[in-house]
């Protein structure tokens, strides 16, 4: 163990020698923090880019989806699939309508929609609190709804005929489906076709 140890020698100027033993007596600086790396030896990034596009602004109507299916039509080589998406729409301010958009991916599938639903969007004539000011009531295809003013009540609906009646900025009215549909898009649209028979 002797033979191993070895001492450390400085020559030179007195100047040189107090400069190393300093260097050899002061403690290693800490190396300053590499950047994480990811695949490839590139740095590693936190997250996202930020967008240089501009935030899209936000749209006045809320919607709500009624439903999302799956269909199919049957040609020679098989079957091929597209997406059914029936959405209400309104500004629940008078303002409502309701569309059905079809197509290969959902998303182009529910803009669709959302175009057709504003095509055959109906203003509501409200009273001053909110309410409709008589009974009405509507039939399309199988489905028959009927409203009727109540107030202090507030709303009081189910199936999609509640969301058409929030949509539209609705309350103190109470809704009845009278038909045994179960058809969420009819149902909506028999809603619809009652508000547009309201009178100022």
């Amino acid at each position: 163990m002797a033979e191993l140890e070895q001492e450390i020698k400085v020559e030179g100027t007195p100047e040189a020698v107090e400069a190393t033993a300093d260097v050899v007596a002061a403690p290693a600086e800490a190396a300053p923090a590499r950047a994480p790396r990811g695949r490839g030896g590139r740095p590693e990034r936190g997250g996202r880019r930020p967008s240089s596009r501009p935030p899209r602004p936000k749209s006045e109507f809320d919607q709500r989806m009624i439903n999302i299916r799956r269909v199919a039509r049957v040609v020679a080589g098989g079957r091929r699939f597209s997406f059914s998406v029936s959405i209400i729409l309104g500004n629940k301010k008078g303002k409502v309508g309701v569309g059905l958009g079809k197509a290969g991916d959902t998303t182009l599938a529910i803009e669709k929609a959302v175009r057709d639903a504003k095509k055959n969007m109906i203003t509501v004539n409200l009273t001053k609190d909110s309410s409709i000011a008589h009974e009405v009531s509507a039939k399309y295809c199988a489905a028959r709804v009927s409203m009727m003013p109540a107030s202090g009540r507030g709303l009081v609906a189910g199936s999609s005929v509640r969301p058409v009646l929030e949509l539209a900025g609705v309350t103190n009215t109470v809704a009845k489906i009278h038909s045994g549909s179960k058809n969420g898009l009819n149902n909506a649209r028999a809603a619809v076709e009652a508000l547009r028979k309201l009178k100022a």
